[in-house]
Order: structure tokens, then sequence, then C-alpha cells
């Protein structure tokens, strides 16, 4: 009987051309109520190694860094650089500058990151002092205005907001728009002490409710608007741990950056009679250029992206992309530019649902055949190396480090990974030993279980897959 039952639940995959590898999503119980979509083509032959419900829209959560990055690089090229603008108001008399200082962004995401440091506001004082400057009669401000107002994508969810994987987007980032709030972890049940911030923070207040526990993991949440200094510390975390950090946004990484800045002015011997002080809508009073700050070439952003799933750098990509129909850039010419370049392309996104750049927003969907287009797009193009070499690779490198690790398939399968509550997403290419490459999608929402257990599923999947057809 129940072999009859599984033909019989196999016979619609078979009356469709389906492979049995499927039946490994549909017999399993982690996936076997889920939405399901699967495509996977030779890249050479163009052959159709596996479809199911290729069509079909999810959400992509992460993998849609690859929408994001592709369209990035396409439009921009991979050696281009991001710049921030050191300019400044009034003249300069006898050394004196009678005006203000800006320092005016231009969506250069890794600006103090981790990775490239803080050596930069040396350079930049240098080039303040160099100009002959050696006093500033006004204010050190961060000019935020090239991006509109919407700091907080409006499609993100509440209980996202003032996470560090859901920074604000400003057109001036800072050290990735992240502090880390640094906790005593006390005995269970009482609540963990706020001990300071790093970066240090110096007008933000914390309404503080994490609670030491039993619990073995970071628990804890941090909530906040955008520009708001005030900050809810909400969850729990483990007990009797020292010091313990929890990571959140900036509330407002311009002001910090002018902060900083402004103290290493100091330190050069400058005189400041002004504030560090933020604009975020665009002022007309004439200024004058003195100094432009270049990013590392965007091939090596769209890497860290990648590799990383870094939220903030592709959502700034993803406002950038709006810039190219006008300024200040807005969601909703970044949505435009990117259906347009696609559709110029052949790739159908009318089904697609596109929030954002990066992926956190529920709304978005794609479909796997969709996905699977763009990829072969991107083998295809000038900038086909600097993308391929973006993406993780399974069992090495990046978020794929632990996918397929210790089989047949590891080293080979060159993929973006997208992960929310019941969702579990990769796209890429596999490579075979005989020098072919697939193209593939397998994207997986409202899935029953852990993220690692639907993991597995995938794997098995993949595996067959590629077992059934080297």
């Amino acid at each position: 009987m129940k072999k009859l039952l599984l033909f019989l639940s196999l016979l619609p995959l078979l009356a469709s051309g389906q492979s049995e590898s499927i039946s490994i999503f549909l017999d399993d119980p982690h996936t076997r109520y889920a939405n399901i979509g699967v495509y996977i083509r030779d890249l050479r032959s163009g052959e159709e190694i596996e479809a199911y419900r290729k069509s079909n829209a999810i959400p992509p959560a992460s993998v849609m860094k690859i929408l994001t990055t592709a369209t990035a690089l396409e439009i921009m090229g991979e050696d281009s650089c991001l710049v921030t603008v050191l300019e400044y108001s009034g003249k300069i008399d006898n050394g004196t500058l009678n005006g203000n200082l800006y320092i005016h962004g231009y969506g250069d995401p890794v600006l103090g990151s981790a990775k490239q440091g803080q050596t930069f506001l040396q350079t930049w004082a240098k080039a303040v002092r160099d100009t002959g400057i050696k006093t500033i009669n006004g204010d050190i401000v961060a000019d935020v205005s090239y991006f509109n107002g919407d700091a907080l994508n409006p499609a993100w969810l509440w209980e996202d907001a003032g996470n560090y994987y859901a920074p604000g987007i400003y057109s001036l980032a800072y050290m990735d728009n992240t502090m880390n709030v640094i906790l005593r972890s006390n005995e269970t049940g009482t609540i963990a002490k706020v001990l300071y911030t790093v970066p240090e923070v110096p007008e933000i207040e914390f309404e503080n409710h994490i609670r030491c526990t039993s619990i073995q993991e970071d628990g804890a949440y941090i909530h906040g608007m955008p520009y708001n200094f005030k900050r809810y510390l909400v969850g729990a975390i483990p007990s009797n741990r020292g010091q313990f950090g929890v990571r959140g946004d900036l509330p407002n990484p311009g002001l910090l950056l002018a902060q900083h800045f402004t103290s290493r002015l100091r330190q050069a011997g400058i005189t400041i009679n002004g504030k560090a002080t933020y604009i975020s809508e665009p002022n007309l009073m004439p200024r004058t250029q003195l100094y432009t700050h270049r990013s590392t070439p965007l091939g090596e952003i769209v890497v860290q992206t990648n590799q990383h799933s870094i939220n903030l750098y592709a959502e700034m990509l993803y406002r950038l992309l709006g810039a190219r129909l006008g300024t200040p850039c807005t969601l909703y010419n970044s949505e435009k530019m990117v259906r347009n370049y696609w559709r110029n392309r052949g790739v159908n996104l009318m089904g697609a649902t596109i929030k954002d750049g990066c992926g956190l927003a529920p709304q978005n969907a794609i479909s796997p055949e969709s996905l699977v287009d763009i990829l072969t797009y991107m083998s295809a193009s000038s900038n086909r190396d600097a993308f391929y070499e973006s993406l993780p690779v399974s069992g090495r490198t990046g978020t794929l480090r632990s996918l397929l690790a210790g089989t047949e398939l590891e080293g080979r399968v060159h993929a973006k990974s997208g992960t929310i509550a019941g969702t579990k997403n990769y796209a890429g290419y596999i490579e075979l030993p005989d020098g072919r490459r697939w193209v593939f999608a397998v994207m997986i929402s409202s899935a029953i279980g852990k993220s690692t257990e639907i993991k597995n599923v995938i794997e098995k999947y993949l595996i067959d897959v590629y077992r059934r057809n080297r």
C-alpha cells in the first residue's frame, strides 16, 4: 500500500516530465507543504536539467542580492569608485574659513568600515590643512541629501529596524552603520547592565529590557528609528557571561563621522569654532570642492556584499541605481532602473515584486526562472569574472562555508544563499567534472523546521540531481 501511494504521488511528476529528484522535497516533512520552485539549466547547451514550478514567484531573501549586484556591475562597472567630497561654503581669508566645511556623501557604503579602517580621516585633515585653512568659523556638516528621506525602507518590518542587519540607509555610511552595545551578563533572571558602546555615541539613550536567562545564544534585539538616539533593548542573553556584545545600527552615522572628523581636525592643529552637525535636505548655498575621496572599486564591494551577505552594501547599491534616473535617489527610481535594465535584455521580471536591494523586505518575490536568466546573462557579460568570483563557494567560503561540505559538490557550487524564517534559497552555478556548468535556482519558502533542517533537504536534492545527470 505504501509503495502504491508513493507511486500515485509521483504520477504528476512523471506526467510532467519531472525527475524523481523532486520527490526528495515532496516526501520530506520539512518541505512537503512548502512553496517550492526549482530550475536547473545547462549553461552551454541550454538543456533543461530540472524544472519544478520554475515560474513561481517566491520570496528570495538575500538571493535578491544577485539582482542588485549584477545590475550594479553592469551599469556602473567593476572598476568604478564611489566618492565622498569635502566642500566648503564662504571664503578662506588669511587662513580662516568663514563658512562651513561639508562632508558630502554620494553613497560609498564602505567608508570607515571594519575592512577599510579610519586612516582616511588623517588624509582628509591633511587636505584641509594643505588648503591653508587654520581656523574654521563655521560648522563641520555631514551632507546626506543625495539619498531621499527614506532612511528606513518602508517595506522592512518594525521588528528589524535598529538591528545591525537592517540599518538606516544614508548617502553617508560610516563604520558599516553599526555599533556594538556592550552589556554585563549577570545572574539568571536579572536585567543585563549597559556598559558602553563601540564606537562611542555621545547622544545615545537606552531603554533596556534585556534579561539574563539560561539560553545559550544571543536572543537580544535593538529597536529604533533613523536619526533618533533612543534605542530599545529587548530579548535575552546568556547569564553569567561577563561582558556580552549586541550589535545594532548607528542612529546617525553621518553625524558621528562629522564628530570624528572634527576631533581629527583639532588634533591636526585646526581651530573649529562651530559644531559637528548634519543636513538631510539639499541646500543651495554655493560650495567649493576641496578634496574627493574615492572608495575601493565596485567589484571589491560586490565581493563583500555577496560573500558576507551585507544588507547595508546591497541596499546602498540599490539606491545608487536609482540615482541614474534622478536625484535625490528614490526607491521608486531604483526599482524602475532594475526592471528597465533587465527587460531590455530579455529577462522577464513581470511576476517579480521588488521592494529593496538586499532581500530583507518580506514582500519581495522572484521566480527561479528569472534568476537563472539573469545568471545566464551574467555568464557572458564583460563583468562575468567579477560577478562569479563574488559568489561564495560550497564548503569553502562566505555564507556557503557549511553547504555541501565533505560531499562531492564541495567546491563545485558558486552561489548566493538567502535565509529568513521558513525560507531557504540558493542560486548560482554548479561546476561538473567534465567542464560543463549548470546554472540553477532552488527556492523554498513557508517550510517547517530550522534553517539547518531545510538546508539538509536541499543538499540531498542537489547531490541527487548531480549524481543522476553528471
